[in-house]
């Protein structure tokens, strides 16, 4: 199962990531229209935290033990067996933010406009998330996880 890394040494907290990839979340998929025409305004599903001066994006690390999946009220939350991703059904999400809390490494939003959260989702159906691909100093790298029990690495 492939997980993205981070490499907080090189991370500028430029925030493209947070920008290609509200972009390929948006309804249009354009740059200029995902920020000036759509409504709700497209939420990214990471986001770059800073404490100068280290600085990294904060996404879904798709755990092999999800708690958030346990925690969910309607199973909306689940984690496919064979890709290790956990994804959300946004039909059966009522917003009870449940899963906000028992995330441990705070990487699920509310999405407050639609009442529902957003998440990584690691751009299911291409081959390398869009974070990734776009990072201008390969902060973020989408590799094969070594052991499936480690939720979180950091390549140096």
């Amino acid at each position: 199962m492939k997980r993205i890394y981070i490499n907080e040494q090189v991370c500028i907290g430029c925030h493209l990531c947070e920008v290609y990839c509200q972009v390929a979340h948006s309804r249009s998929k354009d740059l200029v229209k995902a920020f000036k025409r759509e409504s709700p305004e497209p939420l990214p599903s990471l986001w770059v935290e800073e404490r100068k001066p280290v600085c990294f994006p904060v996404q879904c690390h798709h755990c092999a033990d999800p708690v958030c999946v346990y925690a969910c009220l309607t199973g909306a939350l689940w984690r496919d067996p064979d890709s290790g991703i956990v994804s959300v059904d946004m039909d059966k999400c009522i917003g009870c933010w449940t899963c906000i809390l028992a995330c441990p490494f705070g990487a699920i939003r509310q999405e407050t406009d639609l009442g529902k959260i957003v998440k990584c989702d690691l751009c299911e159906g291409r081959d390398v998330p869009v974070c990734v691909t776009n990072c201008p100093n390969e902060a973020l790298v989408y590799a094969e996880a070594q052991d499936d029990t480690v939720n979180h690495a950091t390549i140096n």
